[in-house]
């Protein structure tokens, strides 16, 4: 599969996914022979967690309590073993965000600190409700001399605007993804993009305990999605999708 084109002010940070691997080790006081190993082990104990404790009347607390630091090793695997789709993700940032930006559920702060080093892009709001989360990114922030363009929330801003919003790998582990997709619509500009993914399925051998995979929620939600997002064509070979909004008159002319 080829390789796409990488912006001039990607290109060096996409070789070491934004020096995560060092992040990782200064954050976590510890060697790179422990982070290895933690690494890779960590997120089967993620997993196991996932089995005994998750549920979803308490999936808030889960996120923000329980998970601790076992969250930092399984996304830091899970995006240095998909260096390929990360960096697509990436592109795709690059090619579409501008303005205010909103990284929803941000994780380790991979896409944060993608769209901050757009030049079209003002201002990053990264949200997340998981705190050593939130410490690691702005930690990460000041490393790259990017905490000036980067704000940390615990929840989405009330009543603020963005002209882009990101939501990676989050979708699948709100109890009502519906109702987030509208919160994203009122948020969203009226000329703004969303860039989306998800994965409404728990896993062959149910590797994925915490993730969503009701029948009757998901058809919600790809209903709330269509009635209230167009897709706008993107080039890349992933899953992740980017929208803009359908205004009224739009909607209207679609079921006439």
């Amino acid at each position: 599969m080829r390789e796409f084109p990488t912006p001039s002010f990607l290109a060096s940070s996409l070789e070491n996914s934004f020096n995560l691997k060092e992040h990782l080790q200064e954050f976590l006081n510890c060697d790179s022979q422990t982070l290895e190993s933690n690494l890779e082990t960590k997120q089967k104990e993620i997993i196991e967690l996932g089995h005994k404790d998750f549920n979803w009347e308490e999936v808030s607390t889960f996120y923000r309590e329980k998970v601790g630091e076992l969250y930092l090793f399984e996304l830091g695997a899970w995006h240095l073993s998909s260096y390929d789709y990360i960096n697509d993700t990436l592109r795709l940032i690059a090619d579409f965000a501008k303005g205010r930006v909103l990284d929803f559920g941000g994780g380790i702060g991979t896409h944060a600190l993608g769209a901050a080093l757009c030049p079209q892009v003002e201002q990053v709001v990264y949200c997340d409700i998981n705190p050593i989360n939130r410490d690691f990114v702005q930690y990460r922030a000041e490393q790259l001399g990017l905490s000036q363009k980067i704000s940390c929330y615990v929840e989405l801003p009330a009543l603020e605007t963005f002209d882009t919003i990101l939501c990676f790998d989050v979708l699948e582990h709100l109890p009502d993804p519906s109702q987030q997709l509208l919160q994203f619509y009122q948020a969203l500009t009226d000329e703004g993009k969303i860039i989306l993914n998800w994965y409404f399925f728990k896993g062959f051998d149910r590797e994925f305990p915490f993730h969503l995979d009701d029948p009757k929620t998901v058809d919600e939600f790809f209903h709330t999605l269509q009635s209230n997002f167009l897709e706008v064509f993107t080039p890349y070979f992933i899953t992740s999708r980017c929208y803009k909004k359908q205004h009224q008159n739009e909607i209207a002319i679609a079921k006439s």
